[in-house]
């Protein structure tokens, strides 16, 4: 089981090195932008790394520019005229607003460049030339699962709170919220967006800028609502440690699940330390340097890279993480997460 999801991830690298012979040849003058929604989040600091690598390896200038914070949208459309003035041969984009910047990105492809979103697809997802990403509903869909599968019985009596992302709903939010109450067993109403179910097991949602201070205070609000809460979803790992800082400060870390996405050496730590019961790790470093290959293929011939057969974008691959496996839902163990770790 181990090797086969190992062997996923192996088999999206493998994917990316076949298209490395053609990017060989890309001109040690063409340029390349990595905008993304921070640059202090552990997931984009690697993506970064793993684009400045490939970026060298191939000979590509790479200009990188990030969000002030999660969600600052105008930040991004002013680097992507600016990669536009500059003459690139393509974009790396996770956005923060994934409908608002639709126009500017249309202006970069109208402008010759090849736009790839990372991690976060478009809204709609065609706005782009590709994407390359974790597949987020799965993402949400294992922990899900495994909440409900160690709940047992229970599951029909939980308490849940929902910590999201921002209130302009991202797609990687809304896909790894519906994700993840698909896999509970929780009817979605509309999986375009959260927020509209009406199951009453869900105490509510509520933002956290995917940091750990937005975790604690979002956790705090929904703990006003129903200090009884026993089942937390988190956008994310920094998310999931201010959720349970909160818990702890009310004496309830440790009978609440916590589940959460990323996969970063700290939140898989989280995991061993009891913080995090179980989360679904995505692969930052393979989305970038593959971002990059597909840039030095267009800048060469105007190559553009493929989908995954049967999906809509690159799937580079997600394993759930956790040291207490669940009945019918595949796993790896923290010390395995732990080897694929990032940050």
């Amino acid at each position: 089981m181990k090797k086969r999801i190992v062997a996923s991830v192996l088999g999206a690298l493998a994917l990316g090195v076949a298209s490395t012979t053609i990017a060989q040849a890309a001109s040690h003058s063409m340029g390349a932008c990595l905008i993304t929604k921070t640059d202090t989040n552990p997931f984009f600091v690697k993506m970064k790394e793993g684009a400045t690598a490939k970026a060298n390896e191939l000979g590509i200038e790479l200009k990188s520019f990030a969000g002030k914070v999660d969600g600052d949208h105008e930040t991004q459309v002013q680097a992507i005229e600016t990669c536009i003035a500059d003459g690139a041969k393509g974009i790396l984009l996770t956005a923060s607003d994934t409908s608002s910047i639709v126009s500017a990105v249309k202006q970069a492809r109208d402008a010759g460049l090849l736009v790839i979103a990372l991690d976060t697809p478009l809204d709609p997802i065609d706005a782009a030339d590709a994407t390359f990403a974790t597949d987020n509903f799965l993402a949400g869909e294992l922990i899900g699962k495994w909440a409900a599968a160690t709940l047992g019985d229970e599951a029909a009596n939980a308490k849940i709170g929902m910590l999201d992302l921002g209130v302009s709903q991202p797609t990687v939010g809304v896909l790894r919220d519906q994700g993840f109450l698909t896999g509970f067993g929780i009817d979605v109403k509309d999986p375009s967006k959260w927020g509209d179910e009406d199951d009453p097991r869900i105490v509510g949602n509520d933002v956290t800028a995917g940091n750990e201070e937005g975790g604690r205070k979002a956790m705090e609000n929904l703990l006003a609502k129903d200090p009884m809460i026993n089942v937390v979803y988190t956008i994310n790992e920094p998310a999931a440690a201010g959720a349970y800082e909160a818990l702890k400060a009310i004496g309830r870390e440790g009978d609440v699940l916590i589940v959460s996405v990323d996969g970063g050496c700290p939140g898989v730590q989280n995991g061993a330390d009891g913080v995090i019961g179980a989360t679904s790790q995505q692969y930052p470093l393979l989305m970038a340097s593959l971002g990059i290959e597909a840039i030095a293929a267009w800048g060469k011939d105007g190559t553009k890279p493929e989908n995954t057969p049967g999906k809509d974008f690159f799937d580079t691959g997600v394993a759930l993480v956790t040291d207490k496996p669940a009945d019918g839902v595949e796993s790896i163990d923290v010390k395995k997460g732990m080897e694929l770790c990032w940050g």
